[in-house]
């Protein structure tokens, strides 16, 4: 590692990167391409076409590195030493939950709960906030399109408190139906919880307009934000929700860490979700007395190195653009779209108003696992099955689909080598 790879103060690495192409208004895929070293593998012989992206992004070298070199140089525990590599560690460490509250557009660091992912982030809520304020008759408003992390929490939090989950449906199309969303809320709404982006379809829901419909209706909302982190430009605040949740390793981070945002006056009102050590002031056998945001939720020794992780993945975000990157993929999700509508047998699988960066179908003849082990000797990996969305296969009347979801370095070639595949598939499988 070169110089231009030292810690600064705030926890970056190194120096911003221009991914800017050479000429247009595009990216330069290529030089993207060079930043993840898995993408150079061969797989069955094949060039790797990754399309597996919302299931977990690669890394970049940039965020491998920034794990390394924390376990090298910086590996301590943090907030309890008072030696150098201690120290340094926290300092990393807590530089990027300031990262996150400017990249989630958040009002003060202290809004930012470091966590095991979105999965953790919605136990978190219902556990907390939602068993000290739900009882009998109220009610959790959630939608149709939800991975199964937004469902399961919000029926055990019923199962315990009495409340009852009510469900917005969607459309034809994968859309949620807004005209069912504003009738659906009431005075018995406390609670609801809707995905930013869907993972099965990808859908963009109008999450503004759904926030200040939920408000008006005096629910406390949260939003999954999983599949958004790395395609749509968040700001919590202008979106007004009271609780936001991010997955690190979907946009380019480690697994295993993510954040919940939590409007500060909330979280100070809930109680801990967990007990340990760094979440108290004080303890004895009679009393506890628990300590302040953040870290009433962060019980226990945190991962510390998949937090250096998340900001390195953050400064990579940064510097490709988020929007630049969701124009890029976009545009493959319109070739690919263009190359498959032209061939007989396939069926799309969502088509909403918005939508970015997956594609979700079948094909007349081929179960979607037959689909995937064909178009794995090929070297192109995608996702087949019910995607931890069984309520949207059956709201289709499908048991699975094939899943193709794109990133920042996936290039037409990837779109052509599943086609091919594809192609060679419905051949094997007597078209």
């Amino acid at each position: 590692m070169n110089a231009s790879t030292e810690q600064t103060k705030k926890g970056t690495f190194r120096a911003p990167v221009d991914y800017s192409a050479k000429s247009g208004s595009g990216l330069d895929v290529e030089k993207i391409r060079r930043e993840f070293p898995i993408l150079r593998r061969k797989v069955r012989g094949q060039r790797l076409s990754y399309l597996d992206n919302a299931a977990t992004t690669q890394k970049p070298q940039s965020v491998v590195e920034t794990v390394a070199r924390y376990y090298f140089r910086e590996n301590a525990n943090i907030h309890r030493g008072v030696h150098e590599l201690s120290q340094v560690a926290t300092s990393h460490y807590e530089s990027v939950r300031e990262q996150v509250q400017k990249f989630l557009g958040a009002e003060r660091p202290e809004e930012i709960i470091f966590v095991r992912g979105t999965t953790e982030a919605v136990n978190l809520v219902a556990q907390s906030y939602g068993r000290s304020q739900l009882q009998k008759g109220d009610e959790i408003l959630i939608t149709h399109l939800e991975h199964h992390s937004n469902i399961v929490p919000w029926q055990m939090l019923c199962q315990a408190t009495g409340a009852k989950l009510v469900v917005v449906p969607i459309d034809d199309r994968g859309d949620v139906r807004m005209d069912e969303f504003e009738r659906l809320l009431s005075d018995k709404t406390r609670i609801a919880a809707f995905s930013h982006i869907s993972n099965a379809l990808g859908t963009i829901n109008p999450v503004e307009e759904m926030t200040r419909l939920a408000k008006a209706a005096g629910a406390v909302v949260l939003i999954d934000g999983a599949q958004a982190g790395a395609h749509v430009e968040i700001d919590v605040q202008r979106l007004g929700c009271d609780f936001y949740t991010l997955s690190g390793h979907k946009m380019y981070g480690p697994t295993g860490i993510g954040a919940l945002y939590g409007r500060y006056d909330l979280l100070n009102t809930m109680p801990p979700y967990q007990g340990g050590g760094d979440m108290i002031l004080m303890v004895s056998f009679e009393d506890t007395i628990y300590n302040s945001l953040p870290n009433k939720f962060e019980a226990g020794t945190p991962n510390i190195a998949g937090t250096v992780g998340l900001g390195a993945a953050i400064d990579f975000l940064h510097d490709v653009g988020v929007t630049a990157a969701a124009k890029h993929e976009d545009e493959l999700l319109e070739y690919a779209s263009g190359l498959l509508s032209e061939r007989k047998g396939i069926r799309f699988i969502g088509e909403a108003k918005e939508r970015t960066g997956i594609l979700s179908f079948v094909v007349d003849g081929i179960h979607p696992h037959d689909l995937g082990t064909v178009l794995d000797q090929e070297g192109v990996a995608i996702r087949a099955g019910h995607h931890c969305a069984q309520p949207v296969m059956d709201r289709f009347g499908i048991p699975a689909t094939v899943r193709a979801s794109f990133a920042v370095y996936n290039s037409r070639e990837d779109v052509e080598a599943l086609v091919r595949g594809i192609d060679q598939a419905r051949e094997l499988f007597g078209d």
